[in-house]
């Protein structure tokens, strides 16, 4: 029975495991999935982007972010900002409107939080339809939304109650009064395509329908007071600051001017254009008309392309004067907003910027500046311009290769616009990074870009293109670009670019030195190319060598891609990382692993078929070892020509479970049982009982892919006797195989002379085959060994050699140490008989106490159930565990990568990282200030036209319909309750009815303006 007790649990390490460990998921890298939704603060100087998933995210100043989520997974349809508050409206496809408020929690620190939410209803036996709601104007007395519906009614909402007031409901009926008969019997009026506000008089809203009428309704007369007959299907108005100009857009690719007169006179439009016709164009969806003190103004629509030409395209065009653009994009805008000067008595609207949320990528165009060049967003990247195949993380970068990397991307970027990014509410509250680190991501097409992933911002310093080493069927020199002469004038912005030119080019391993400057890339087609930092620009000719791995075994013929093409004679690179040699793997099937020691010159890499290493310094092969086993004809089919496997494995597969499921089980059974009769009920309340492993079947060396190399390594330890410590080569295979190869690496002063040998020294096959993820060596003091040239910049403290070495093998199965050179067992973890989880990832992570200055270095494993498992080094024992990634997302699985220092990415979509933090010392998170400054709201509510509102009538006597919704309800009653019961403010509300009668100005001076503090993140 004692085989079933587990030791007790030690308080004084389990106090310090809290003050080492804690899981926290801390913030979104790069662009939202499939955004829905747009939404701008003009005074607030936030952004906020709604998803298909239900989620919203504010971004102001780079590093101030705030994200929320519904409750339910709906598409978020429209975005818009309670006027000079920190409120925001979303409406959801299911016709339900959400109220957010930024709100202050602690110090410091606001959190978004949904207030209420409500869904508009209809009287019994209506339509759906006649509630839907289609438009939605925020009114800037931050008192009432107006909702635009499919029926052609207009309703009232008080906020922050979601109350409908029913008596302020604006219909077709009352909007046609006054419309000529000839007009109104032509048609009806259907869905409210638009609602805008006066900017000078809050009294007047703008009403436009999907027929074509558009009027101007009195708050305070409730009356029609102009009409505009149009005969075209309308998408959108635009209300001009002085309020004497609508401009109309319509589906037929035109816009239209019409005129506000002071009389009773019919409007007849000024100026009517088809800016793309005179063949049929598709429809101007938005368009804005901006005033400037030069007196030509900024005519900015979406959409109006022909239809026949360029029916395909993704448009935004800019007009003023001589100048138009129309700015293409390469995925679906889903919306676009124009910044301006916000003071609504201001007499011009000088436009400095547009910004444009496509599907894919946000792009800031400045339109201040000649030719309208792009701004480069400090946040919110398309990581995914070209598919995302592999990552690889690098911290605490050397200040002089950081600088170096930044001064190489700033000769890249310069067609970018030199404006200071617009969108710029809030203050980053968060603490400076306490060190520069490096995300370094390989994409399909060829290219590795390079962020710096230091704070909560993931900003591109430096963009690494291969495809100039080979020839491919595009010229990287082409312009994309039309010639000026063209019409449209069509110019390609942004940088999402989903098309490879051939997938051979793609990244699958990188391995970047960051105190040599040594960078080695690995790609789909068997290349590895080693690069190096060059601040100049230079051209070059790149040194080649083959690296057969088959080593010319007969019966073996590959099947799958052919190798990549190379450049004849020199090639020209840009400044930054140049290759200066290329290994080619024959065959050329993708590469599986990559190690790089910079001290010792040598670069190994692995294949499906082996590994090899090569000398950088000399440029010469090495060695290469073929690991593929008779059986392992698949791994010569290439990566499109696996499905054959599939019945094999699956029987394979089913076999264990049964022999798994049916052996040894009695015989378990009757040891529990029996030791069981021997206590009585009461002591085994405090028995702990061991979990009984998992049988775990061996696996057949006719497995396929067993010579698949997972995982390379480099050590300076004791390979074959304990006296000596020489160089080696330890390479872990899918197959549980181990091989060990010495090295004799020539000095320094003869390096050039001697060539580096290579030897099998040892050889390890697991017992259950599981594949080998990872092989770490500790040295006498049970640490990792440094990394190449840690020690020699001081940074790192010299292993210790004096007493002996042990090897940690870590396969998908278990964890296995062994003494070193004799390689005997000497201590093993079960992961998979104890935990029924397989490794995925595996990585070494020095942790801090956040309360002292303790230090230790343990393993931080991931899991297939998508769980991370913090396990301690040399003992292997279990610290924590932690669920961080659903088990069905196999891709997120498959695209994490671990930091030094306890942190960790993973996509959880295509174009976005999730980052989470595994220390209590080291935690990246926003942390952010937003203050509304009072004379903000004065501002919205002071009208220059003096007539007064009916706020009696829309208080006194409104009455309330539809679902007001939301976990307040409850707290809500009892608030109600407490209020009431409150003589002092009883009399304020007397007071506020009694003088209801006054402007939205005069009801804004009686209240009291307190600015916000607004933060996101801890204190």
């Amino acid at each position: 029975m004692r085989r079933f007790l587990r030791s007790g649990h030690d308080p004084i390490r389990e106090r310090l495991k809290r003050d080492l460990f804690q899981f926290n998921k801390t913030v979104e890298h790069g662009f939202p999935h499939q955004p829905s939704a747009l939404g701008y603060s003009p005074f607030l100087h936030l952004m906020a982007i709604g998803t298909r998933s239900g989620a919203i995210k504010i971004y102001g100043s780079p590093g101030v972010e705030f994200m929320g989520l519904h409750e339910e997974t709906n598409t978020v349809m429209q975005i818009h900002f309670i006027p000079g508050q920190c409120q925001l409206v979303t409406l959801l496809d299911d016709n339900s409107l959400h109220l957010w408020n930024l709100k202050q929690v602690h110090s410091n620190a606001s959190e978004l939080q949904e207030e209420r939410h409500f869904t508009l209803r209809g009287p019994p036996g209506s339509s759906p339809s006649a509630t839907q709601v289609t438009a939605i104007l925020a009114h800037s007395s931050q008192e009432f939304l107006y909702l635009g519906t499919e029926s052609g009614n207009v309703f009232v909402v008080e906020l922050p109650s979601f109350r409908v007031l029913e008596d302020q409901t604006i219909t077709p009926e009352a909007v046609l009064q006054r419309v000529p008969e000839e007009y109104r019997g032509r048609r009806s009026l259907e869905l409210v395509e638009a609602l805008q506000e006066h900017s000078r008089n809050p009294n007047r809203i703008l009403i436009g329908y999907s027929r074509g009428l558009i009027a101007i309704w009195d708050l305070i007369n409730n009356t029609a007071t102009h009409h505009f007959l149009g005969n075209q299907q309308l998408e959108n108005l635009f209300w001009q600051k002085n309020g004497h100009q609508i401009i109309s857009c319509h589906y037929d690719g035109s816009y239209t001017q019409w005129p506000i007169s002071s009389d009773d006179r019919q409007p007849e439009p000024l100026e009517s254009r088809l800016p793309y016709g005179p063949f049929p164009c598709k429809a101007i969806s938005k368009i804005y008309w901006q005033t400037t003190k030069n007196g030509l103004p900024y005519i900015i629509f979406q959409g109006g392309m022909p239809r026949a030409s360029y029916g395909d395209r993704h448009s935004i065009s800019v007009i003023h004067g001589n100048q138009q653009t129309a700015f293409d994009f390469t995925s679906r805008v889903i919306d676009f907003f124009v910044i301006a000067n916000a003071d609504p008595f201001a007499e011009f609207d000088d436009p400095s910027a547009m910004v444009v949320l496509a599907e894919e990528e946000l792009v800031v165009i400045d339109l201040k500046s000649p030719g309208w060049p792009s701004v480069q967003p400090p946040y919110l990247a398309s990581l995914h311009c070209s598919a995302i195949t592999c990552s690889h993380h690098v911290s605490n970068i050397p200040l002089k290769l950081w600088e170096r990397i930044i001064s190489a991307g700033s000769k890249q970027n310069s067609h970018f616009s030199n404006m200071q990014w617009p969108i710029n509410g809030g203050t980053n509250k968060a603490p400076d990074p306490p060190q520069r680190d490096l995300l370094l991501t390989g994409h399909e097409d060829g290219t590795v870009r390079f962020w710096n992933a230091s704070g909560v911002c993931l900003h591109l310093l430096y963009k690494l293109s291969t495809v100039r080493v080979f020839l491919t069927d595009a010229d990287p020199n082409d312009n994309m670009n039309q010639t000026e002469d063209e019409w449209p004038p069509l110019r390609k912005v942004g940088s999402f670019d989903p098309y490879s030119d051939d997938p051979r080019l793609g990244i699958q391993k990188i391995f970047l030195c960051k105190y040599s400057g040594y960078l080695t890339i690995a790609g789909t087609a068997g290349q590895i190319l080693v690069m190096e930092l060059n601040d100049e620009e230079a051209e070059q000719v790149i040194d080649h060598a083959e690296a057969d791995l088959l080593q010319d075994q007969e019966g073996y013929r590959w099947k799958g891609h052919e190798r990549l093409k190379t450049r004849d004679g020199p090639v020209r690179f840009e400044p930054g990382f140049q290759p200066f040699v290329l290994i080619q793997c024959q065959p050329p099937a993708v590469v599986t692993s990559l190690a790089l020691h910079s001290e010792w010159k040598l670069v190994a890499f692995g294949t499906s078929h082996g590994f090899g290493l090569f000398d950088h310094q000399q440029k010469r092969l090495v060695f290469v070892k073929c690991t593929l086993h008779p059986s392992d004809q698949l791994a010569l089919e290439g990566p499109l020509s696996r499905v054959k496997s599939l019945k094999k494995s699956l029987r394979q597969s089913f076999r264990r479970i049964r022999r798994s499921r049916t052996s040894n089980r009695k015989r378990r059974t009757a040891e529990v049982q029996e030791g069981i009769s021997r206590y009585d009920h009461d002591a085994l309340q405090e028995i702990e009982l061991a979990p009984v492993q998992r049988k775990i079947e061996a696996r057949s060396a006719e497995d396929s892919f067993t010579g698949f190399v997972r995982t390379l390594y480099f050590a300076d330890t004791f390979l074959r006797d304990s006296s000596r410590h020489c160089p080696s080569l330890w390479a872990g295979t899918n197959g549980g195989t181990v091989y060990a190869f010495s090295l004799r690496v020539p000095p320094a002063e003869r390096r050039m002379d001697e060539p580096v040998r290579a030897e099998q020294a040892k050889e390890i096959q697991l017992m259950h085959r599981a594949p080998v993820v990872g092989i770490l060596v500790l040295d006498g003091q049970s640490t990792p060994l440094p990394e190449p040239l840690e020690v020699a910049h001081d940074l790192a403290k010299s292993p210790n050699m004096q007493s002996s070495h042990q090897l940690l093998v870590v396969s998908e199965e278990q964890f296995k140490v062994f003494t070193l050179p004799k390689v005997s067992s000497k201590l093993k973890l079960k992961l998979t008989a104890m935990e029924g989880c397989r490794v995925r990832k595996v990585t070494v992570a020095n942790f801090g106490s956040c309360k002292s200055e303790h230090t230790e270095n343990d393993l931080t494993v991931l899991t297939n159930l998508g769980d991370i498992h913090i396990i301690s080094l040399p003992f292997l024992k279990i610290q924590v565990r932690y669920p961080c990634i659903r088990k069905e997302d196999v891709s997120g699985i498959a695209s994490c990568v671990f930091t030094r220092y306890g942190q960790g990415f993973y996509l959880i979509s295509p174009s976005e990282f999730e980052r989470f933090s595994l220390s209590t010392k080291w935690l990246v998170e926003p942390r952010c200030l937003v203050t509304v400054p009072e004379n903000i709201g004065n501002s919205v509510h002071n009208p220059s036209d003096p007539e007064k509102t009916s706020g009696k009538s829309n208080r006194e006597s409104g009455r309330s319909s539809g679902d007001p919704g939301g976990d307040e309800g409850t707290p809500g009653r009892l608030m109600e309750h407490a209020l009431l019961n409150d003589e002092k403010v009883l009399k304020e509300i007397q007071s506020t009815l009694e003088g209801g009668r006054g402007s939205y100005g005069d009801r804004n001076s009686r209240r009291v303006h307190v600015g916000h503090r607004l933060s996101n993140g801890g204190e």
